[in-house]
């Protein structure tokens, strides 16, 4: 049974990656990350909030072994190339990852959660 199991994953195919498209809040600081456009050469149009609006300097997706992998880089005042690595996780509905955090040079575990 395994080998079939398999064989319908396969046939499934890559996975939709207008899945990361929303509204995402991370519960840790209220902070609003806004995935509007999933773009066909990878490029995503992004939005990101803290409650102000801080500039998204570049935002692309990747898929890669069937998952979605998001990278966002902010520049703006305090965010002088201020990193997000994300994974989408299709069972939890959630991007989680890693947040470089610019200023202070520090790498923090993150998770942004839908909002319905």
């Amino acid at each position: 049974f395994l080998a079939i199991g398999q064989a319908a994953q396969k046939e499934k195919g890559p996975p939709d990656v207008r899945r990361i498209e929303g509204r995402w809040l991370r519960p840790d600081g209220g902070y609003i990350l806004e995935v509007r456009a999933i773009k066909k050469d990878n490029s995503v149009e992004a939005a990101y909030f803290n409650p102000r609006p801080i500039n998204v300097h570049e935002a692309h997706y990747q898929v890669k072994e069937g998952k979605i992998t998001l990278f966002v880089e902010l520049r703006d005042v305090n965010y002088p190339g201020s990193k997000y690595h994300l994974e989408y996780d299709p069972r939890l509905d959630k991007l989680v990852g890693f947040y470089f955090q610019a200023v202070q040079r520090q790498t923090f575990d993150v998770e942004f959660v839908r909002v319905k």
